[in-house]
């Protein structure tokens, strides 16, 4: 007697593999594995949120955060207006900590002065920090911070914070940036300083630039050869408002775009591709009683990176959906 289930069941495994397109592309990822990477304005409580509440909800706000952070699975996390008080505690740790990455936080209010000293004390006496931060699943082997010119507003630091990340393929560089309303002299000075890291692994920057694509700096570095708008280039003709959201509505309101990912392709040996970019954080929540809430006041800007060698036929933009 021919045992059939012995010869049909390799010949099943087979089909069963070749109709799982999700497998393929998992498959496919492990030669060449992509980089998904998101920005995203926390909207701190407040400078003094150390010693009252806000009414902003920062500590539900926080736990919207972290659901759908565990949900998007970001490889790497570039956050602005990222906070350490007294009452909320370090609140880019508390998010690193709750994903089980590392972390990277950069205050800019040590930096009112510039004297070290003096900016640390004001900052323990209000028992309030805020800047920007890196989180990352894979190795942050360095980190460093740049002071940003101040050519509006002499007592608002901005700071540019950089860390190099050891991913699987190879270090990147990732910058978290959050400059001054319309503050052309600070924008300029970032595309210095993302400019110098070419040559030094692949380099994307991440934040909230408070200004439009419209901007005369912004609009230079989008048809300066080598810079890559991400969600532009995935999304072409579509507006992508990231802010403003009034926090206590049912109901979108964000209709200008302010936050930006951009890629640097720096002639490296690999490439960069966009596989897609889309705006997150675009639903609210509720409290308790049932007042809509949401996780702040800006969206955030998620995208998937591949690098390819630059040998391999170059595709600016799949149109694959989001399957992870």
């Amino acid at each position: 007697m021919i045992n059939r289930t012995a010869h049909t069941l390799p010949w099943l495994a087979v089909m069963l593999l070749l109709c799982n397109p999700a497998a393929h592309a998992e498959e496919g990822r492990s030669d060449s594995p992509g980089l998904r990477v998101l920005t995203y304005n926390l909207l701190h409580d407040g400078p003094w949120s150390g010693f009252f509440e806000s009414g902003t909800h920062l500590a539900e706000r926080l736990d919207m955060t972290i659901q759908e952070l565990q949900q998007l699975q970001p490889d790497v996390i570039a956050l602005q207006e990222a906070s350490d008080s007294r009452k909320h505690g370090n609140v880019p740790q508390r998010i690193a900590d709750a994903l089980g990455y590392q972390m990277v936080f950069a205050p800019a209010t040590e930096h009112i002065f510039g004297i070290s000293l003096l900016d640390r004390l004001i900052a323990a006496a209000i028992g309030f920090r805020e800047g920007p931060a890196i989180l990352s699943r894979y190795p942050i082997a360095a980190s460093e911070v740049y002071d940003l010119p101040r050519c509006q507003h002499r007592l608002d630091p901005r700071i540019l914070l950089r860390a190099e990340i050891t991913t699987p393929n190879g270090p990147v560089q990732v910058f978290s940036a959050h400059t001054s309303k319309g503050d052309e002299c600070q924008l300029q000075r970032v595309g210095e300083l993302f400019r110098e890291h070419r040559g030094k692994g692949q380099a994307i920057l991440m934040g909230d630039l408070n200004t439009g694509e419209q901007s005369p700096v912004l609009t230079g570095w989008q048809k300066e050869a080598g810079f890559i708008d991400v969600f532009r280039v995935a999304n072409p003709g579509v507006s992508g408002g990231t802010v403003w959201q009034n926090i206590y509505v049912e109901w979108p309101t964000a209709d200008r775009r302010v936050d930006f990912i951009f890629l640097f392709d720096g002639g490296n040996e690999k490439s960069p591709i966009v596989r897609s970019s889309r705006l997150t954080f675009d639903h609210p929540g509720h409290l308790p009683n049932g007042d809509a809430l949401w996780p702040s006041d800006h969206r955030g800007v998620l995208a998937d990176i591949e690098f390819v060698p630059i040998d391999r036929p170059r595709i600016s933009r799949l149109s694959d959906t989001d399957t992870r």
